[in-house]
């Protein structure tokens, strides 16, 4: 008898937890507040129950570092409200390096080259437009801008358990890597050309209506050194949003850790767990950004980045020819950008500190329209259909968070920030780490309601299949299944006030 392998995730998945660290995973209680300040924040962030109006300090979601600029195209681009002069200063001069299109070595300006030679953006902007969420292509015949492909194959057992270990996170590609650069620079071939094509998926709701998805096929074409591994597993992402990265990594861990359930003890269907990864002394961190929860701070995501979508090294990633692999040896013949003047990397740790405190800082927009009708009826529907169980509402940072102005802020960021199971629908089928191939970081949602003010062709999920909000909810699956049903079954108005109440984040 043959069982099917996703019968047994929940165990691998119990597994793989019980093998990290008991001391990185168990919740302490807050070294940061005193015993008032504890119950003041276990008050302030105890979910409402009262629909009739909107919660004291809801309008401002980022707490005194909410951006309360006039909404346009500009709306995530702001600095934490509450910054300091200085800080400003730091804050500009990080836009500008985040704005600033790298060229390839060698070239006139020295503090500028070292791109490549493989890449997929030539400025963090190209990606994050408007320090926004990328989109995917409209059809097969559009290039993938702001969207990159992950690769890997199977691993071995010997890899398997180096993976279980955190010494590994996934097993390149041979000759490609761990991500597709579909640019490179003069005189060498792009690695491929991503293509996506679409298949209908109609779905009808309780009232009739018909939304009618798309389900995407990923593919590689003219891959630029030769066939790709028989076995290779493909992933697409787009870029997510910057805002509010510094505030999540300002939560508590045990915060976060006091939410984890893997065994589903309550009985609720939702078992989400933490993402591990360690750093290079060894030790355990919790993951807290990237779609699998990758990438354990700002500054790993920032570095790893650099590296990854530009072939910039940084200190924490100092191979300046980027992802180029020895099999690609006419890549890694070509001169680099570092300049033993300026830094031993082509991005040398002072500019990477500025990319990382812009990154930190970009401003939450405030709420629109928090007392309107509709939006708190929305936000009834939201809590009711069970949202709330992954898209946790509100945290209180750390009183000691590395930016002061991020400190002892209440926040209302709408994610849990643990992995879960999102169906076969929404699987890449490629794990990751400790992440395996049907689970996802709960993504934040604050702000979501300007995405598409801001760049008017954003899309969403992971892979930006979903070009509206509605399909976004109507492609969850798995551990979301249950309040997915809920959404389809409800009346017209309610859903729209949903849609309304998500919209005004």
């Amino acid at each position: 008898m043959r069982f099917p392998v996703r019968s047994f995730l929940p165990l691998i998945a119990a597994f793989l937890t019980l093998l990290i660290a008991v001391e990185a995973r168990v919740p302490a209680p807050r070294d940061d507040l005193s015993e008032k300040d504890r119950a003041r924040v276990e008050k302030v962030t105890r979910p409402t129950t009262d629909f009739t109006a909107a919660e004291r300090f809801e309008r401002r979601q980022a707490g005194a570092a909410t951006s309360t600029k006039r909404v346009n195209a500009d709306a995530y681009s702001h600095p934490s409200a509450n910054l300091k002069f200085e800080d400003e200063q730091r804050f500009l001069l990080g836009n500008g390096l985040f704005r600033k299109e790298w060229v390839s070595a060698p070239s006139s300006t020295q503090a500028s080259d070292g791109l490549g030679p493989l890449f997929n953006a030539r400025a963090c902007q190209s990606c994050h437009i408007k320090d926004g969420r990328g989109h995917a292509p409209a059809s097969r015949k559009d290039a993938a801008v702001s969207l990159l492909v992950r690769l890997s194959v199977p691993p071995t057992e010997k890899q398997e358990e180096a993976i279980r270990d955190g010494r590994l996170s996934v097993v390149p590609e041979p000759v490609y890597g761990g991500q597709l650069q579909d640019f490179a620079v003069a005189g060498l071939p792009a690695e491929g050309r991503v293509r996506i094509d679409y298949a209908e998926v109609p779905v009808r709701l309780g009232d009739g209506e018909i939304v009618r998805l798309r389900r995407p096929k990923l593919s590689i074409d003219n891959p630029g050194f030769g066939p790709l591994h028989p076995d290779v597993m493909l992933s697409a992402r787009v870029a997510p949003p910057m805002i509010g990265l510094g505030l999540l990594e300002a939560i508590d861990r045990g915060d976060i850790l006091v939410r984890e359930d893997p065994q589903d003890a309550d009985g609720d269907g939702i078992s989400g767990r933490a993402r591990w990864v360690r750093d290079k002394a060894g030790e355990w961190h919790l993951g807290r950004f990237g779609w699998k929860g990758n990438a354990m701070s700002v500054e790993q995501q920032t570095a790893d980045a650099f590296f990854g979508d530009m072939g910039l090294s940084t200190p924490l990633v100092p191979d300046h020819w980027g992802e180029c692999t020895k099999a690609e040896g006419a890549c890694r013949e070509l001169p680099h950008g570092a300049q033993p003047h300026l830094g031993a990397e082509e991005v040398p740790a002072e500019l990477l500190d500025l990319v990382v405190f812009y990154s930190q800082n970009l401003a939450v927009p405030a709420r629109r329209d928090v007392d309107d009708p509709s939006v708190l009826a929305g936000k009834q529907v939201f809590y009711e259909a069970g949202c709330t169980n992954c898209h946790t509402p509100k945290f209180v940072t750390r009183r000691d968070a590395a930016v002061p102005a991020l400190a002892f802020q209440l926040i209302w960021p709408y994610t849990d920030l643990l992995l879960h199971d999102m169906g076969e629908g929404l699987a890449d089928h490629r794990p990751e780490g400790t992440a395996t191939g049907y689970e996802w970081r709960t993504p934040p949602l604050w702000g979501i309601g300007l995405a598409k003010t801001v760049h008017g062709e954003a899309t969403f999920l992971h892979d930006g299949r979903a070009r509206t909000l509605l399909e976004a909810i109507l492609w969850h699956g798995g551990e979301a299944k249950a309040a997915r049903d809920r959404v389809v079954e409800m009346d017209k108005a309610d859903r729209d006030n949903l849609i309304r109440f998500l919209e005004s984040l």
